[in-house]
């Protein structure tokens, strides 16, 4: 008789499914929760920058490069036009005051100046034969009054001898008559003839005065002919180096056209060309520095020039006295500050500024190993530093290199790569 076999429950086959199906549930589970939680990524942290955060003098300033150059540059240009006679200095030649550069010839110019002295020397002469002229009729009119101031004497002397003999009786009335009108005739003649003599004092003086006056003027016109003549010698106006300087012998040059510029020796500047985003923040007597061979220079801004090309220029000069191993034309590296030095929470600049753009950055754990995002606010910033407005503290240690690659995460396993 057959007996009934009963099947198993748990068959080998389905044990193998059951744990297969507890193995999928549990990476499932495992994949959810990884999901949940923040994305994690191991770095070595030898590829990474780690800088930490302090306290200390901070600030804004802008680095500019800075050309240097004469601290003042007289521009050399021919007062009067001519040909080049005679080049007496050369290029990079050291001159003083009134020293001879170049010597130009002008024969229209010098023409010029011996027909204006020639008018002078004439002026002159007619003004010395008028003064002569003037004074011999002087001389004449004097005499002239001298005669009648005698006769006048002879008219009163023979009035008053006539009259006395009339009032005695012993002349007639018509003899007495005749001296009394002569005496008076005397008198009007001399009034009249001083006169005369007052008028043509006043009318010589005049004359004279004019003349003079006239030939004063031509002279004044025959220096300014013998300064423009002087003008063809062009002299150094200070003390400098000549440099640019452009003649050659025979080369006509016109009035106004430049011939060279001289530096003067008094000391240096630097001149910076700033980006026109800082036009605002820019002023006489800002505060500038530089290092040049390991030693610290200040400098101020002097000079801030009004047009804006490709940029804005400005001069600056040294508070002290400039090194003396840099020469002109020289480049240097600038810092012009943007504001008064304080204390301030900073982090030293790096690339995760532009994935994060100064909203988050992340912070090393105490022992080192972990970073996670934290969340902090930047404020000013300057070419080494930004400053820190909340989220960090002093001593602590955060990534500041590039985030490129991981931005993504929200925290970071620092373990050193193994070496082989």
């Amino acid at each position: 008789m057959d007996v009934a076999i009963q099947k198993k429950t748990w068959t080998p086959r389905r044990l193998l499914l059951l744990a297969a199906l507890v193995l999928v549930g549990a990476w499932g589970a495992a994949s959810l929760l990884s999901a949940a939680g923040p994305a994690k990524l191991n770095l070595d942290p030898e590829r990474l920058t780690i800088s930490a955060v302090s306290r200390g003098p901070f600030q804004e300033f802008v680095p500019v490069e800075g050309v240097v150059m004469p601290i003042k540059t007289i521009y050399l240009d021919a007062p009067e036009g001519g040909t080049v006679q005679r080049i007496l200095v050369e290029d990079g030649a050291t001159l003083t005051p009134g020293q001879p550069i170049i010597q130009l010839a002008n024969t229209d110019l010098q023409l010029e100046m011996v027909n204006r002295e020639t008018a002078v020397f004439d002026l002159m002469n007619n003004l010395h034969n008028t003064r002569n002229l003037l004074q011999q009729n002087r001389i004449q009119q004097l005499n002239q009054l001298a005669d009648i101031d005698y006769q006048l004497r002879e008219a009163q002397r023979q009035y008053e001898l006539n009259q006395t003999l009339f009032e005695q009786k012993v002349i007639s009335r018509q003899e007495f008559t005749q001296s009394q009108n002569n005496y008076r005739y005397q008198q009007r003649r001399q009034q009249l003839t001083r006169q005369a003599l007052r008028q043509d004092s006043l009318t010589m003086g005049q004359q004279i005065g004019q003349m003079q006056q006239s030939v004063g003027r031509m002279q004044s016109n025959l220096a300014l002919m013998r300064r423009k003549l002087d003008d063809l010698t062009i002299k150094a106006p200070a003390a400098g180096r000549v440099t640019s300087l452009n003649a050659e012998i025979g080369e006509l040059k016109t009035r106004g056209q430049r011939i060279g510029q001289l530096d003067m020796l008094t000391g240096l500047k630097v001149r910076a060309l700033l980006d026109q985003y800082y036009i605002a923040r820019i002023f006489p007597g800002q505060a500038a520095e530089m290092t040049f061979n390991g030693r610290r220079y200040e400098l101020r801004v002097t000079k801030i020039f009004p047009q804006v090309t490709r940029g804005l220029q400005v001069d600056l000069e040294f508070s002290g006295s400039p090194p003396t191993a840099i020469r002109q034309g020289q480049s240097l590296p600038v810092r012009l500050a943007l504001s008064d030095q304080t204390q301030a929470l900073r982090v030293p600049r790096g690339g995760f500024n532009q994935k994060t753009g100064g909203n988050w950055i992340f912070k090393l754990s105490e022992d080192g190993t972990r970073a996670y995002r934290a969340d902090i606010r930047l404020g000013r910033q300057n070419p080494d530093y930004f400053e820190v407005l909340s989220g960090l503290r002093p001593g602590d240690r955060v990534i500041t290199s590039s985030y490129e690659g991981f931005d993504t995460m929200g925290e970071l396993q620092l373990h050193p790569t193994p070496t082989h």
